[in-house]
């Protein structure tokens, strides 16, 4: 389905004063997101993606409608899974609070030019070469096992090969200038470390669209819906970050089920053609069994967490602003407390 320019330029535009919204008014000033405030947009950013949804259901079709929420429930899904790779870099490189807000708005906006030019990259392939459809299906499969058999590592940013790359092209400081992402030393301009830490967050957003998107491909191929419901993900991913901050790691059987979901997505595009044909299903009846599958399982998948927790091996340490459960015991040893640059690899400190 072909949705007309201004459908575009009018989500578009809709984005631009939410964004405009957020940073020039209501987040001018640096400053640390309570648990309020974290609540109340997301609670802003579900009910304009069911809003949303509700409008698509009301000018297109029930298909298209199921589409959108199906699409929208895996991305935020995924999103979910996402935060605690944002913890590990924030705690890390020692982000202040204060900060961390700033980082993930303008992370948002790379997000959503990358995903833009990819979803766009592949309704083009898809459109011209169908069989792509099945590369996606085959990847989304030996994604979803290979998510099931991953065990979780230390993080090493210093060890990113873009962390080198970026330290060895662009001088950067090892310490933040307040929320600047360059500043000017000796008459040169040099980016600071929050640049550091913005160019990784734009590059793990990017690793994690190459799994997404294929994912959502395969529940449609319409580039519209497939960029909506993207874009209503990643909007939302800010505001859930500082609301399950400090709870996220209690969902240690997420992974399961997100990984079940990726192969579950990945065998529907590969067989989806035959189970219509042979069985007499309908396009509609396929997304709204595929809608159910995949809510089921996140929810069991959360549910089993709270149910049997798991003590985690590794204490992930990140500064949260009152109002949140802190995951320290105590504050010893707490990190982002100040603005401190960027600790010396265990090389440099024996």
């Amino acid at each position: 389905m072909d949705y007309p320019f201004w459908a575009w330029a009018g989500f578009g535009i809709f984005i631009l004063l939410m964004l405009a919204l957020d940073l020039g008014v209501l987040n001018r000033k640096a400053h640390a997101i309570t648990y309020r405030e974290a609540t109340a947009w997301s609670v802003v950013w579900v009910t304009l993606a069911l809003a949303f949804a509700g409008i698509v259901f009301w000018k297109t079709n029930r298909q298209t409608g199921l589409e959108f929420l199906t699409g929208y429930i895996i991305e935020l899904s995924l999103s979910v899974d996402n935060l605690f790779v944002f913890l590990l870099i924030f705690s890390y490189f020692k982000v202040p609070a204060k900060y961390q807000h700033r980082v993930l708005f303008w992370g948002v906006l790379g997000a959503l030019v990358m995903r833009m030019t990819m979803i766009g990259l592949g309704a083009t392939l898809v459109e011209r070469f169908h069989w792509v459809l099945y590369l996606f299906g085959v990847f989304l499969i030996y994604t979803g096992i290979k998510m099931l058999r991953q065990e979780e590592g230390d993080a090493n940013p210093e060890e990113n090969p873009v962390v080198r790359f970026v330290t060895r092209h662009i001088p950067v400081t090892r310490h933040y200038e307040g929320e600047k992402f360059f500043t000017q030393i000796d008459g040169r301009r040099m980016g600071t470390l929050l640049l550091l830490v913005l160019v990784i967050v734009e590059v793990s957003d990017l690793v994690f669209a190459v799994d997404s998107i294929p994912a959502i491909f395969g529940i449609t191929t319409n580039p519209f819906i497939v960029y909506t419901s993207n874009v209503f993900a990643i909007l939302g991913l800010r505001s859930l970050y500082f609301l399950l901050a400090g709870v996220v790691e209690k969902f240690h059987y997420l992974k399961f089920g997100l990984s079940i979901v990726l192969t579950f997505v990945g065998v529907k595009m590969l067989t989806e053609g035959y189970v219509m044909k042979y069985t007499g299903l309908s396009k509609e009846a396929v997304i709204a069994g595929s809608l159910g599958v995949v809510a089921i399982v996140l929810v069991g998948s959360v549910a089993v967490s709270l149910m049997w927790p798991v003590r985690a091996e590794q204490q992930v340490e990140v500064e949260l602003p009152e109002g949140f459960d802190s995951p320290f015991d105590d504050d010893q040893g707490r990190l982002g407390s100040d603005e401190r640059g960027l600790p010396e690899p265990e090389s440099r400190r024996q």
